[in-house]
């Protein structure tokens, strides 16, 4: 992927942002800790944050759809290494929703998660909602609720409206 290098910049590639990151480069963040921006980092930031809620290997398959059939993506175990390493770096969050594998998602939208145990769909909500639940765990139990990983199930609306029950 050549056509990405930007005049100018030491190492071809314009800085990249990130949120949360008290503006600092993730290539300035990555060096604190001895490491590169390499492409496959970026490669699989950008996937994280281009399908807002996804597997590894779903972002795998994004991953080598880009690279198109004569391109190089990265193997599974190198896409699983890049998203602990960003998520130590706290640039992404993992959440179980259910059976099967985590989803990764960016880390600069804190949010609770919704999944429809029926059609599957997962919705997004504020993590405020869950404030009165949080201080009362905190309150009786001495226990903090980590809103990241927070999944909720259910059934949507539009399920519950297809089997004909409108109420939860």
């Amino acid at each position: 992927m050549g056509h990405d290098r930007v005049p100018g910049h030491a190492d071809g590639h314009a800085p990249v942002e990130v949120a949360g990151g008290g503006g600092a480069p993730l290539a300035e963040r990555l060096r604190a800790r001895g490491l590169r921006l390499t492409l496959q980092r970026r490669r699989v930031l950008a996937a994280v944050e281009a399908l807002e809620h996804a597997t590894p290997e779903a972002i795998g398959a994004r991953l080598r759809e880009e690279a198109g059939p004569g391109g190089s993506a990265p193997d599974a175990s190198t896409v699983y290494r890049n998203l602990e390493l960003l998520e130590r770096l706290g640039l992404v969050w993992h959440t179980h929703l259910g059976k099967g594998a985590p989803v990764y998602h960016a880390s600069e939208h804190p949010h609770v998660h919704v999944v429809c145990a029926s059609c599957g769909e997962i919705s997004s909500v504020a993590p405020d909602l869950l404030d009165s639940a949080a201080e009362r765990l905190a309150a009786d139990l001495g226990f903090t609720v980590d809103v990241g990983h927070v999944a909720l199930s259910g059934t949507c609306r539009a399920c519950r409206e297809r089997a004909g029950s409108e109420t939860p």
